[in-house]
């Protein structure tokens, strides 16, 4: 698998990129990763289960993650990655022109791919969101919250420990050691980053039922970071264009989870359908 990689300026800020391509291409997908990490993380198991169907994929590090410029957790704006993410569709339509296009998005990239397609005037074929951050499984410290809603109004770009624990994040055992030891790997967040994320959460769950095009929610039972109930809730308010598979005891990141060949088959499926 050869990777192409790219750099690009964002709101000033550096851009890290790449993209695969297999020989015959049936469409492409744009990749958001999920906070703290960054796109290399699926290079092992995501992307090649997209290619093997004919699918070009293009991903991309955010601000303040992986291969990217700006300060570690922090970002411009919300409509700041939502712009980022519009550059990145327009990227994929530069490189493959004819391609129908799909949108796949994980915890903090599901929020921005179902914010983005609501949002967005867009021509995408579909969207996956996988375990998209809707709304947190665990309640911040009351504390950390007041704090952070203060720095908000005088210092946003201020760094805090996110909270998240790694052991959410699968339940095997090497998965969760090999995310502790990435370099890339950090566990800062600011505010601007923090409060507008859990808003447009909500904001996508109440507006839900205006989304337009087919989309698979997919969410473990026993993720401890992100409430699968908020995919449950997104489902229920536009059950007509969107699908949910629940996979029962499954963690944050499905992909690397004990599960994660079912998930690869529900997934690859349902994008044949839309194919």
């Amino acid at each position: 698998m050869e990777i192409h990689h790219f750099k690009t300026i964002s709101s000033g800020i550096p851009i890290y990129g790449g993209y695969v391509q297999p020989k015959t291409i049936r469409g492409v997908v744009v990749l958001v990763h999920g906070f703290g990490e960054h796109s290399g993380r699926y290079l092992q198991d995501v992307v090649p289960m997209l290619t093997d169907m004919g699918l070009a994929v293009l991903f991309y590090d955010n601000y303040g993650h992986g291969q990217s410029g700006g300060k570690r957790g922090h970002c411009p704006s919300y409509g700041a990655l939502l712009e980022l993410l519009s550059e990145m569709l327009g990227k994929a339509t530069d490189l493959f022109p004819k391609a129908p296009q799909f949108l796949y998005g994980h915890s903090m990239g599901g929020n921005l791919v179902l914010n983005y397609a609501l949002r967005h005037k867009n021509h995408l074929r579909g969207v996956i969101a996988s375990s998209p951050y809707l709304r947190l499984a665990f309640q911040p410290p009351k504390w950390k919250m007041v704090l952070g809603k203060a720095m908000m109004k005088i210092w946003p770009s201020v760094t805090m420990p996110s909270g998240l624990d790694p052991n959410g994040i699968s339940g095997i055992e090497n998965e969760v050691a090999q995310y502790k030891a990435d370099p890339l790997v950090h566990d800062k967040i600011s505010p601007m980053f923090t409060f507008p994320m859990i808003e447009a959460g909500e904001w996508a769950i109440d507006n839900a039922a205006n989304l337009r095009i087919p989309t698979l929610l997919i969410h473990g039972t026993a993720d401890p970071i992100i409430d699968f109930n908020g995919s449950g809730e997104f489902h229920s308010n536009n059950p007509e264009f969107t699908t949910l598979e629940l996979f029962e005891n499954g963690y944050h990141e499905l992909h690397h989870d004990r599960c994660r060949e079912e998930v690869f088959i529900v997934i690859q499926s349902w994008l044949r359908q839309q194919l």
